[in-house]
């Protein structure tokens, strides 16, 4: 080996290079969080889940209660977009940290590796640039702390370490029930011993008390987070080994085809790292053989993202890790400017790009569109809009709760549980939809129906206002229909209250 090349291969592993670069990666891709959160316009998503922090309870339609504990607690400081995502900036960061730290106790003396791998991992467009506020932004922290937890345990043979592992496992199932395949990896690499049992004991106590919270509030509530995460949400999946594809091919962009090419190449090495392995390999198997039947999300799978990795920390060279880290950064930059356009460029900009036209202006324009929604309306009107996407984003910009007219779908059914058509009887209602409004569609529910638009950056939106809102006919026609499609709750779940149908005194179907 020649004195350059000597020279070359000690400059990637410099531990003082190495923390230096990292550490400027850490600051630079901070701000570009920050400042994402703080400009790019409020999804339809992050502000149907933003109400759920407006009014705080013990669980919620789709999904357990965390992301509403924590936009309860954001949305104290304020409202604003930089505010209620701010965690979701600060979450990767921190765990980039824990991984440089975990890597510097794997591989002691070798401190150059855990930088690059810290600074590989900042440089992914989804660590760079998903900062939406969901439910996955707890799930993704408490996952990782959990595993963050399980990985010093072994390392250390600790028990205390396993109640911590418990604790972070129970906090992340507040918050998806996705936490539930990282019990699963739990299970698997741990039944294989006798001390393993033991560990494996100590967290499902401690992690048991919280998700029993979630248990009691869906026998309260018509198990509605069971309904919509293994019933409704999956009637119509099929087999197809066309989303098995898409799961694939959407793994490799995620991590990135050279570091998927390296764990290819890296397979005979797994079971030597079999704590870090099962943390990542038993839940992308599950969600492999789930896309058999239906799309895998892309989000579903991010928690589980920093344990694969650092296990390609433990098998890559420093060198390695500071090549990928730069071709990760040059991927990301085109995912960058493409949000930073749509920060930037004015509407106008997207006039011939059809469908990305009107989803922008909506989004850039809802505070517009609220405004104009509120001229002329009618003395003790409610506005609600005809389907959730337009009613929470709308919400969140009014500053009031904005329900959602209609049957809906299956998911998103806050309204089933906050909402109380009883109230709206004989009033005035006003609908709100992005699509043309058919005034015979509304005319069983009210007395008369006229139709109004708004014109904002370009694009047409529609309104009907409906008088003397009937109640009993949109009992017979929409609730009824609801509680037919959407609570049918099998016979083995035992239920001890569905405020949903008591309410309407609908039967159960």
């Amino acid at each position: 080996m020649n004195v350059n090349t000597t020279r070359s291969l000690y400059a990637d592993a410099d531990p003082v290079r190495a923390r230096r670069v990292f550490w400027w990666m850490f600051i630079i891709t901070l701000f570009i969080r920050i400042w994402l959160a703080a400009a790019f316009p409020v999804t339809g998503d992050e502000a149907f889940f933003y109400q759920w922090g407006v009014y705080p309870a013990w669980g919620y339609s789709d999904h357990p209660p965390m992301v509403g504990w924590l936009l309860y607690a954001l949305n104290s400081i304020s409202s604003a977009p930089l505010s209620i995502r701010f965690f979701t900036a600060l979450m990767w960061s921190l765990i980039a940290l824990g991984l440089v730290d975990l890597m510097k106790r794997l591989q002691p003396f070798q401190d150059g590796v855990a930088y690059w791998l810290g600074t590989l991992f900042l440089a992914l467009p989804f660590t760079l640039l998903l900062n939406f506020v969901t439910t996955d932004t707890p799930l993704i922290f408490f996952i990782f702390l959990s595993g963050y937890c399980f990985i010093r345990g072994r390392l250390s043979g600790r028990h205390l370490w396993a109640v911590a592992c418990g604790v972070f496992l129970g906090l992340a199932l507040l918050s998806k029930y996705f936490a539930g395949l990282l019990a699963i990896a739990y299970f698997i690499y741990l039944c294989r011993s006798r001390r393993g049992w033991i560990d494996l004991v100590i967290i499902a106590l401690c992690s048991a008390p919280l998700f029993a919270i979630t248990v009691v509030f869906n026998a309260d509530h018509c198990w509605t987070n069971v309904m919509f995460n293994m019933i409704n949400r999956n009637e119509k999946a099929h087999w197809s080994w066309g989303t098995v594809g898409e799961y694939v091919g959407m793994m490799i962009y995620l991590v990135t085809p050279w570091v998927a090419l390296r764990l290819a190449r890296s397979v005979r090495s797994m079971p030597q790292r079999g704590a870090i392995v099962a943390l990542f390999v038993v839940p992308f198997l599950l969600f492999l053989l789930l896309s058999m039947k239906k799309t895998i999300g892309l989000h579903w799978v991010l928690g589980f993202m920093p344990f694969l990795f650092l296990f390609i920390g433990t098998v890559a060279s420093a060198k390695d890790l500071r090549r990928y880290a730069i071709w990760t950064g040059l991927f990301s930059i085109p995912h960058f400017l493409f949000l930073a356009a749509i920060i930037l460029l004015p509407t106008t900009m997207w006039k011939n790009v059809g469908g990305l036209h009107d989803d922008i202006v909506f989004h850039k324009e809802a505070h517009n569109i609220v405004a104009a929604l509120r001229v002329n309306l009618p003395p003790g009107a409610t506005v609600m809009a005809r389907a959730y996407t337009p009613a929470a984003l709308l919400s969140y910009h009014a500053g009031e709760y904005w329900p959602t007219f209609g049957e809906g779908k299956f998911h998103a059914r806050q309204d089933d549980l906050q909402v109380d058509f009883r109230n709206y009887a004989g009033k005035p209602i006003r609908i709100f939809d992005r699509k043309r409004i058919d005034p015979r569609e509304f005319a069983p529910y009210f007395s008369s129906v006229t139709v109004g638009t708004i014109m904002t950056g370009g694009v047409r939106y529609w309104y009907a206002d409906g008088k003397d809102f009937n109640y009993p006919v949109y009992r017979e026609r929409v609730l009824k229909t609801v509680a037919d499609k959407y609570y049918r709750i099998p016979s083995f779940l035992p239920m001890n209250g569905c405020p949903f149908l008591e309410r309407y005194e609908l039967p159960h179907p």
